[in-house]
């Protein structure tokens, strides 16, 4: 599918904040058509599936147990775990959740990852708030393309000089999709969105640290106090993303305002979402792929290889080239060992696999050793050419792009349901992940979340 979002066909505004106010305030719910709801409900199942799989990670008995310790207990259901929390700690535990094992979902305007700020948060409320299923796909919707619309016009240096924009801007994700659960007027809304960006931090240096997956639950939390404070009455500058000393001046070298136009003949944001089906970083991605391209064309094995090279921007080995991992967490961050599993057949789409032993397998660091992190420009940031230098004399080459969003839904329900089952059955057996899966799907006619909540646990 093409990429109908080109900057060079939008024009600019001088009030980014006002107008993307306006437009969380006053969209209609009949605006939001079958294509988009379905893509958002995908998203939403995906972030079930990494949330459950995560949510007994270590960050997050140390985040539960400082919540209990500090008598933050609720309402509010906890994914995967037995404990209840007040929604702003609800969306602080199951935002870190959800980003723990970095499988979860990303978009190319946002340059992070879009769903898991924005969907903690406003399920928090609505459960809160008796809210309706199809009010939360309605106010993911928004949230999600609030974000991806900063996350565009912040440009990529915003990321590039080292903030994680699904900390940042996600941040304005999860205040914009609780604004509109709130039912917050645009003026509302801009409080909202200047609380949001006074709160707006997440360090790229963090990476491979518990942190990281903090970056989200802080922005889901955050967000959710924006919404909630602005509705109180709480107020902030109206122009805070375009001020001066604002968001964009004080973490963006290249920012663009760009005007805003959701939906009509371009697609929502959330109909460009990009879906992992490897538990690692998304910028390794493509080169596992042009891996297995190349096996299952041409048969070779590891043992075959004498040199790997992969050409990729220059971004890659900002984010996800650590040399020489020895923990799980770094195997993630670590395209050149990522590559040597995938080159030894190893399923990198079983989250179980990036473990301290695999990051120190004499074998596997062997071979990453062979592995070259090379810089070119492509076409799309996500790409990269593999060249696989065999000991026969034989070289082969293979381009591949993760950075296009599907455009069969049939097939990609299949590839997430298959996804999904793995990772949540066994935390909830069988019979409970299919509850979900099927509560998940048909959000839009439940009439709120508390059954789905309950079913999560």
């Amino acid at each position: 599918m093409p990429d109908t979002h080109q900057t060079a066909e939008r024009g600019q505004t001088e009030t980014p904040t006002r107008d993307l106010a306006e437009w969380i305030a006053g969209a209609s719910s009949a605006d939001f058509t079958d294509r988009p709801r379905r893509w958002a409900k995908h998203a939403i199942l995906d972030w079930f599936g990494v949330t459950l799989a995560g949510a007994q990670d270590e960050l997050v008995d140390i985040l539960v147990a400082d919540a209990t310790d500090g008598g933050e207990e609720g309402a509010a259901r906890l994914v995967g775990r037995s404990e209840k929390l007040t929604p702003a700690f609800a969306a602080l535990v199951n935002g870190s959740a959800s980003h723990t094992l970095d499988y979860d979902d990303v978009n190319k305007r946002l340059h992070g990852h879009p769903t898991v700020p924005v969907v903690p948060a406003v399920l928090a409320l609505a459960e809160q708030k008796g809210l309706s299923g199809r009010d939360v796909v309605d106010a993911f919707i928004v949230g999600y393309e609030a974000e991806c619309q900063i996350g565009e016009s912040m440009g990529m240096s915003h990321y590039d000089h080292g903030w994680h924009a699904t900390a940042t801007v996600g941040t304005f994700g999860a205040a914009a999709g609780c604004a509109r659960l709130l039912g917050l007027n645009a003026d509302q809304t801009a409080m909202a969105l200047g609380i949001a960006a006074t709160q707006a931090a997440g360090l790229k240096s963090m990476f491979g640290t518990m942190c990281k997956p903090l970056h989200a639950g802080k922005a889901a939390m955050n967000g959710m106090l924006a919404a909630r404070l602005a509705a109180r009455g709480f107020t902030s500058r109206p122009d805070s993303i375009e001020c001066p000393q604002g968001f964009a001046a004080t973490q963006s070298m290249d920012f663009t305002p760009l005007e805003f136009r959701p939906g009509g003949n371009a697609p929502y944001a959330v109909e460009q979402n990009l879906f992992k089906y490897h538990a690692a970083c998304y910028l390794t991605h493509s080169s596992i792929e042009a891996v297995r391209v190349l096996q299952s064309q041409h048969g070779f094995s590891a043992g075959d290889v004498a040199r790997v090279r992969t050409l990729v921007d220059a971004g890659h080995r900002k984010v996800c080239d650590i040399p020489e991992p020895e923990t799980g967490l770094q195997i993630k961050f670590s395209i050149r060992h990522c590559i040597a599993m995938a080159l030894n057949g190893i399923d990198t789409g079983d989250d179980g696999i990036y473990t301290a032993e695999t990051a120190n397998r004499p074998d596997l660091m062997e071979m990453r050793r062979m592995v070259e992190v090379e810089d070119k420009v492509h076409s799309s940031r996500h790409a990269a050419e593999i060249v696989v230098d065999l000991k026969d004399g034989t070289s082969l080459v293979q381009f591949f792009d993760v950075g296009i969003p599907a455009d069969d839904l049939e097939a990609q329900e299949k590839r997430l349901t298959t996804k999904f089952d793995r990772l949540a059955e066994p935390v909830v057996g069988a019979e409970k992940a299919k509850r979900i899966e099927e509560l998940v799907l048909g959000l839009d006619d439940a009439e709120g979340v508390a059954d789905l909540m309950a079913a999560a646990v």
